[in-house]
C-alpha cells in the first residue's frame, strides 16, 4: 500500500467520469438517445409549467405540486444530461472539482425535494377523495406553499449533509469516477480513509429521507382504496381511481429504480448506472406525458391552448 498515494480533496483539480463502458462506436447512438431523452424532458416539462401557468382552471393544489414536480424534473436532470453528453465527443472526460460538488449537492437537493413533493400529493389526493366537502379548507394557498417549501428544505439540508460527508474524504490517486456523473457511492470507492462511519450516516440519512415519504403515500392510498371500494357506482369508482393512477405511476417509476440502485452490490457499476439512469433521466421525461395523456384537464388545456395560437396567427405572423 506504499506506492498507493493519497490526497485530500482539496488538492483535487477534476476527476474523470468513466461513463458507460461501452465500444467508441457506440458513443454516437449513445448521444443521440440522450439527446433525445433530454430533449423531451424539455419540451414535456417546459410544455406542463406553461399550460398549468396559463390556464385559470388548473389554478387548484393539483397542479401547483404539479408544476412544481415538472420543474424539479427539469432542473435536476439539467444537472446531469449536458456534462454527460458532452463527455461522449471528448477523450479526457473530465469534470472540476467543483463541478463535481455542484452536481452531488443539486441533484441530491431536488431528488430529496421530490420524494417529499411526491408525499404531500399523495395526502393531497387523500383529502380530495376522502374529505372532499373540506378540500378547500384543508388544502389551502398557505398549507399548499409551506408544503413545497418544506420539500425545497429537507432537499437543501440532505444535500448538504450527503455533500459534506463525501468531500471530507480523502481520494487515492485514482481519479477516474465509473460513472456517467458525480455520486457519492462511486466517489467513495475512490476514497482511502474508513468509509464505515460514512456508510451507516448515509443509509440513517436515506433511512429518514425514505421512510417518512413512502409512509405517508402508502397510508394515504390505503384510506383513498378504502373509500374508492365504498362508492357505488362503477363510473365513480373509475374517476376516482383516475385522478390517482398518475401518481401512482410516478411514484412506482421513480421509487423503484432508487430501491434497485441502492440495492445493487458495488461490484455491479453498470445496472447502478442503468438505475440511476432511469431516475435521472427516464422519470423526468415520463412524467409529463404520463400526466398529460392520462390527466383530461391537461389534455383540455393543451388543446385550448394550441388552438388559440392557431386561431390567433400566432404561427404564421406574416399573414396578419
Amino acid at each position: 500500500m506504499g506506492d498507493r498515494k493519497t490526497s485530500n480533496h482539496s488538492d483535487m483539480t477534476d476527476f474523470i467520469l468513466v461513463g458507460f463502458r461501452v465500444s467508441p462506436e457506440l458513443h454516437i447512438l449513445l448521444f443521440l438517445l440522450f439527446l433525445l431523452v433530454y430533449a423531451l424532458i424539455l419540451l414535456g416539462n417546459l410544455g406542463m409549467m406553461a399550460i398549468i401557468m396559463t390556464d385559470p382552471r388548473l389554478n387548484t393544489p393539483m397542479y401547483f405540486f404539479l408544476g412544481n414536480l415538472s420543474f424539479i424534473d427539469l432542473f435536476y436532470s439539467s444537472v446531469i444530461a449536458p456534462k454527460a453528453m458532452s463527455n461522449f465527443w471528448t477523450e479526457s472526460k473530465s469534470i472540476s472539482f467543483a463541478g463535481c460538488v455542484a452536481q452531488i449537492f443539486l441533484f441530491a437537493l431536488f431528488i430529496v425535494a421530490e420524494g417529499f413533493l411526491l408525499a404531500a400529493m399523495a395526502y393531497d389526493r387523500f383529502i380530495a377523495i376522502c374529505n372532499p366537502l373540506l378540500y378547500s379548507v384543508h388544502m389551502s394557498t398557505r398549507l399548499c406553499t409551506q408544503l413545497v417549501a418544506g420539500s425545497y428544505f429537507c432537499g437543501c439540508i440532505s444535500s448538504v449533509l450527503q455533500t459534506s460527508m463525501t468531500f471530507t474524504l480523502s481520494f487515492c490517486a485514482s481519479r477516474a469516477i465509473d460513472h456517467f456523473y458525480c455520486d457519492s457511492r462511486p466517489l467513495q470507492r475512490l476514497s482511502c480513509s474508513d468509509i464505515f462511519i460514512h456508510k451507516i450516516v448515509s443509509f440513517s440519512l436515506s433511512g429518514i429521507i425514505i421512510l417518512p415519504t413512502i409512509t405517508v403515500i402508502i397510508v394515504s392510498y390505503m384510506y383513498i382504496v378504502s373509500t374508492v371500494l365504498k362508492i357505488r357506482s362503477v363510473e365513480g369508482r373509475k374517476k376516482a381511481f383516475s385522478t390517482c393512477s398518475s401518481h401512482l405511476g410516478v411514484v412506482s417509476v421513480l421509487y423503484g429504480a432508487v430501491f434497485f440502485m441502492y440495492l445493487t452490490p458495488d461490484r455491479f457499476p453498470e445496472l447502478s448506472k442503468l438505475a440511476s439512469l432511469c431516475y435521472s433521466l427516464v422519470t423526468p421525461m415520463l412524467n409529463p406525458l404520463i400526466y398529460s395523456l392520462r390527466n383530461k384537464d391537461v389534455r383540455d388545456a393543451l388543446s385550448k391552448l394550441l388552438e388559440k395560437k392557431k386561431c390567433s396567427g400566432s404561427f404564421f405572423p406574416f399573414y396578419k
